[in-house]
């Protein structure tokens, strides 16, 4: 039986083990589906090592970045953004040969660019983690300029405490990557002037639970359209079966 999993921490809830689970009972895939909680990175060769037949990850927070070092070959988009959510496992005689993908732009350009209105031109990202480079380059092929918001000083980055009302104005869509506002912390949302929002405001945020997060009910109530980031997970996991089936 064929094994596919996800690899991460903490874990938590995942949405994956159950989709895919249910894909392969649904579909009569004779594979199955695990959760791999591990507290660092180099534990990756473990799991490696004792799931022979082991033929795709998805990978999570936090290691969507520091897993390349373990990876024979990137797909392009994978080393444009500079991170990895979906890594492919084959076999070659005694050799495994990992290669990373990204399939979370897919997700987000896919589910975002039947919302984008012509005078969407500028987007602010919310994060400066692994999530928030494959949004910032789906971004940048859609067409728009980016500007990352951190909570500290980096590089490229502008400040949650700078951000104006004009800003707001000028950047007008804005999306989430942080994990602020969900559950159990659905009374948190990212520190924003939500009054400069408006009907021309497009709020796209990453979290799914809670389904209207409340950085998605501050702008909604200022006339923004809101869309959360469930649409854009099942897309993703539609993907990163394509990745792990595909030969490229």
């Amino acid at each position: 039986m064929d094994k596919y999993g996800l690899i991460g921490y903490p874990l938590g809830h995942s949405f994956s083990i159950g989709y895919f689970n249910e894909k392969f009972e649904n579909e009569g895939i004779n594979a199955t589906y695990e959760n791999f909680e591990i507290p660092s990175i180099d534990g990756l060769p473990e799991i490696l090592d004792s799931n022979p037949n082991l033929r795709g990850l998805n990978v999570t927070i936090p290691y969507k970045e520091k897993v390349i070092g373990f990876l024979d070959a990137l797909s392009k988009d994978a080393r444009e953004i500079g991170a990895v959510n979906v890594i492919r496992v084959t076999h070659k005689g005694s050799k495994t040969i990992l290669k990373g993908f990204n399939s979370d732009v897919i997700g987000f350009t896919q589910s975002i660019e039947p919302l984008l209105e012509r005078f969407h031109k500028k987007a602010l990202v919310l994060g400066t983690g692994g999530a928030s480079k494959a949004i910032e380059y789906g971004l940048r092929k859609l067409g728009l300029e980016t500007l990352k918001v951190s909570r500290t000083e980096k590089p490229g980055t502008t400040q949650y405490s700078k951000i104006t009302p004009e800003t707001i104005k000028e950047h007008n869509v804005i999306v989430n990557c942080t994990p602020i506002g969900m559950y159990p912390h659905a009374d948190e949302c990212p520190n924003l002037p939500y009054e400069a929002m408006d009907g021309h405001t497009l709020l796209y945020d990453l979290i799914y639970n809670p389904d209207e997060t409340l950085f998605m009910k501050r702008g909604k109530a200022h006339g923004a359209i809101v869309k959360n980031g469930l649409e854009m997970l099942l897309l993703q996991a539609f993907a990163s079966w394509e990745f792990w089936n595909s030969k490229e």
